[in-house]
């Protein structure tokens, strides 16, 4: 069976990483930048695995700080779902510029 390098992985993660940052810091649509919130922790996922199974395979830190950052991630998406959707009942947008009641 061949090995995935480990290169490989962390190429996918911080390809991964950026794409997250690029939506996160050039959409305005609240739903797109949660999204790109998921793709910055997955990314961190990635590594968390990555780094546990070629540096320590007999451990499993790796993949609890996973399932500890996947269970944050759910929490937090919950959150900010609840959050836009009264923005939208209240503005009937989800636009970031538009929520402008919240900053005070």
């Amino acid at each position: 069976m061949n090995e995935i390098p480990l290169t490989h992985i962390l190429f996918v993660s911080t390809a991964l990483f950026f794409i997250g940052m690029y939506g996160l810091f050039t959409r305005r649509n609240l739903i797109t930048m949660l999204m790109s919130v998921e793709l910055l922790l997955n990314s961190v996922n990635i590594n968390f695995v990555a780094f546990n199974k070629y540096l320590y395979p007999q451990n499993l830190e790796g993949v609890f700080f996973t399932m500890f950052i996947i269970t944050i991630a759910a929490a937090e998406a919950a959150v900010a779902i609840a959050i836009i959707i009264n923005l939208y009942r209240n503005h009937q947008s989800i636009d970031v510029e538009d929520a402008t009641d919240m900053k005070y």
